[in-house]
C-alpha cells in the first residue's frame, strides 16, 4: 500500500528524548517500510526514518524557541498532506482532530489514531460533529468518554524486539520514567520507595505547562536521600534504566491511554507496580507483569511481592503482546478493511452514473 503517516510536530520522529506519540509514528512507519508499504512521513525537517519524508518545518517545535505560534505550523502540515493526497491508498493521522474539518474532502481513505486523552468537556461537542471521521484508540478504556465515535479499532501500540535487551537480575532500586505532572504522580512515587525503604531513581521531563508544578511539590521532595534524580534520557539510556530496576513504579491519577512505558519495562523483564487508571488492566497482566493497585498502602505491600514474579514471563508477554511488527500487521489490516469499504462506497455510485448516463444515450 502506499500510506502517509502525519506525525504532530512538537517532537522529531523519533523523538530525541521524551515523546510517546512521536515515538510510536516511527515504530510504525519503519515497520511498515519494512513490510514492502510504499510509506511517506509527513513530520519535522530533523525526523529520520526510510521512508519518504516531507518536512512542513525544519525543525521539531518543543525546544524550537523561534516558534511562538505550533498551530501556524500545524496548519502547514495539514496542507501539505492535502497538497499530496493524490499520492495515497491511505493517510494515517496522528494529529489529533486538528485535521477533522478537511478530512471529508480527502481524495484518498484517512484514519486517525487518537493518542490522549478524550475525557476533556470540549472533546464531545467536536466528536458529535465530526462522527463520520473514522478514528482508532490504543485501548479500549481510551473510548469511554465517547462512545458514539466511529471506532474502527484498538491498536495497542508495540515496540521493536531489538530496542530492549532483556536483563533477568532485577537491580536495587525503584523506578519512575515519565513526565512530572499532576496526573503522573511522582510524588506517589517517591512515598512508596520511601515506606519501603529502597532507592527511587526519577528519569522525567519536565514541560513548559508543568514547571510552576514541579518547582512548588516536586523539587523540595527531591532533597530526600533515598531520591536520585536523573531528568530526561535518550532511548539507549532507557534500556538500561528499566533493565537495571527492582520494579518500574507507576501511580498514575488520570484515564491513561496507554502507557508506554510500562511495555518498556515489560520488555527488559522489569516488573510494574501500577495503580488501576485508565488502560492499566488492559495492558498489564495482575500476578504475571506487576501488580495492580488503588492505594499507597496495596503499593507497598507489592514491592514486597515482585521478587516472587518472573522476569522472563514479563519478556515473554511483550513479545507475544507488544511488538512493532504485531502493531504494523493490525494497522495494516485496519487499513485494508477501509479502503474496501471507500470501494464499495464509490462502485455503485459509478455504476448508477453509467445508468443514467445510458438511459440519456437511449432518450
Amino acid at each position: 500500500m502506499r500510506i502517509a503517516q502525519v506525525a504532530p510536530l512538537i517532537e522529531s520522529v523519533p523523538p530525541k528524548h521524551y515523546g510517546g506519540t512521536e515515538r510510536i509514528v516511527s515504530y510504525l512507519t519503519e515497520a511498515l517500510v519494512r513490510g514492502g508499504h510504499d510509506v511517506t512521513l509527513f513530520a519535522s525537517g530533523d525526523s529520520v526514518t526510510n521512508a519518504r519524508l516531507i518536512a512542513s518545518c525544519e525543525r521539531s517545535l518543543r525546544k524550537n524557541e523561534r516558534c511562538k505560534d505550533p498551530v501556524a505550523r500545524e496548519v502547514l502540515l495539514v496542507d501539505h498532506v492535502v497538497e499530496h493526497a493524490n499520492e495515497f491508498d491511505l493517510i494515517h493521522f496522528h494529529t489529533g482532530y486538528l485535521h477533522f474539518p478537511i478530512c471529508r474532502y480527502l481524495p484518498v481513505p484517512h484514519v486517525t489514531t487518537l493518542h490522549g486523552r478524550l475525557d476533556m468537556p470540549d472533546m464531545g461537542p467536536v466528536f458529535e460533529r465530526f462522527r463520520d471521521v473514522p478514528v482508532i484508540s490504543i485501548s479500549n478504556a481510551q473510548r469511554q468518554p465517547l462512545p458514539a465515535a466511529n471506532w474502527q479499532a484498538t491498536i495497542y501500540h508495540g515496540l521493536p524486539k531489538e530496542f530492549f535487551t532483556f536483563q533477568p537480575n532485577h537491580g536495587s532500586y525503584l523506578a519512575f520514567l515519565g513526565r512530572i505532572s499532576p496526573e503522573k504522580r511522582v510524588d506517589r512515587a517517591i512515598e512508596i520507595a520511601k515506606r519501603v525503604s529502597m532507592p527511587l531513581k526519577i528519569a522525567a521531563k519536565v514541560d513548559r505547562v508543568d514547571r510552576r508544578y514541579f518547582k512548588r511539590e516536586i523539587e523540595p521532595l527531591l532533597t530526600q536521600s533515598h531520591v536520585e534524580w536523573v531528568g530526561e534520557i535518550s532511548d539507549q539510556q532507557k534500556n538500561e534504566f528499566l533493565g537495571n530496576a527492582y520494579a518500574l513504579l507507576f501511580p498514575i491519577d488520570w484515564p491513561e491511554p496507554f502507557g508506554l512505558v510500562m511495555i518498556e519495562a515489560m520488555a527488559c523483564g522489569t516488573p510494574i507496580i501500577a495503580y488501576d487508571r485508565g488502560s492499566v488492566p488492559e495492558v498489564m497482566e495482575n500476578g504475571v507483569t506487576g501488580f495492580i493497585v488503588s492505594e499507597i498502602e496495596q503499593a507497598v505491600e507489592a514491592v514486597g511481592r515482585v521478587s516472587g514474579l518472573s522476569r522472563a514471563r514479563c519478556r515473554e508477554v511483550f513479545e507475544k503482546r507488544f511488538t512493532a511488527s504485531r502493531m504494523a500487521s493490525d494497522y495494516v489490516n485496519a487499513f485494508m478493511r477501509l479502503a474496501d469499504s471507500r470501494m464499495k462506497r464509490v462502485e455503485p455510485s459509478l455504476e448508477s452514473s453509467i445508468a443514467l448516463f445510458s438511459e440519456r444515450l437511449a432518450g
